[in-house]
């Protein structure tokens, strides 16, 4: 008599396996139904919680190839030991994803205004913006702006965001930022003179950002009344390495490059 194998389905049939993965806390996935990606904060009953990265919670069932770990499909299953510590959070305060790998570059841009404006928006929102797909240049000064804007040509598929330093009502700076008018184009822009202001004075280790002059070069004068060598490049750096996360900004940045990103990306 011939033998047969239990399962009589023909081999061109049959689903590959895929692995299995323990649920560990801040593992992160998508669920292959909805496509809903987030970290894994609770594993309990056949389920899974995960927390996207704006904090929104859902609960799913632990089905067999029901989720994706970078694009393919995986089996959850509850973790047998002490899952490993891993950082829950990214610097700007997303949830961070461990492991995945930066998205291709949309065509839409954030522009900010300077190269220290940039450095500082790589080290907090730098793990955010690779997975989002969103480069970030700078300008060199603001008067740019306009044909800037033309050279790039926005379009619904090709957003452009800018950050603009010191947007004050009645600064040059909104006098040239209203003559861009494209629904395609987000202008903002924070209060600060330069956007070293925009980083905590206590993070830095001094009691307040000093009143410099009006007319003389802002960086300039707040190296000489903090006694710093007269380096400004060397200051920024300085500056730079107190910054470890977005609790020592400014909120009035903060929400402004948070701002931007949400623009750029949207569908």
């Amino acid at each position: 008599m011939r033998s047969y194998q239990p399962d009589l389905t023909p081999p061109w049939k049959r689903s590959a396996p895929v692995p299995e993965v323990p649920a560990e806390r801040d593992l992160v996935v998508e669920e292959a139904g909805t496509g809903f990606c987030g970290a894994v904060i609770r594993c309990e009953a056949g389920t899974v919680t995960l927390e996207d990265r704006f904090g929104k919670h859902r609960v799913f069932p632990m089905e067999p190839r029901g989720f994706l770990i970078d694009g393919r499909p995986v089996t959850l299953v509850r973790p047998t030991g002490p899952a490993q510590a891993r950082p829950t959070r990214t610097a700007s305060g997303s949830v961070a994803v461990p492991g995945t790998r930066a998205r291709v570059a949309r065509a839409g841009r954030i522009y900010v205004e300077g190269r220290h404006d940039a450095e500082l928006v790589e080290r907090v929102w730098g793990d955010d913006l690779r997975i989002e797909g969103v480069v970030v240049e700078y300008l060199e000064g603001v008067d740019d702006l306009p044909s800037l804007v033309a050279d790039f040509a926005p379009a619904p598929d090709a957003r452009l965001g800018v950050l603009v330093d010191h947007l004050v009502p009645g600064s040059k700076e909104s006098r040239i930022a209203a003559q861009v008018t494209s629904l395609d184009v987000l202008v903002v822009g924070h209060p600060y003179i330069d956007v070293w202001e925009a980083v905590k004075p206590s993070s830095v280790g001094i009691p307040a950002w000093p009143a410099v002059p009006r007319g003389q070069d802002w960086k300039t004068g707040v190296c000489h009344a903090l006694n710093w060598p007269a380096n400004t490049g060397a200051a920024w750096q300085h500056i730079l390495s107190r910054v470890h996360s977005y609790k020592d900004l400014e909120p009035a940045l903060l929400g402004r490059v948070e701002e931007l990103i949400d623009f750029v990306t949207a569908p």
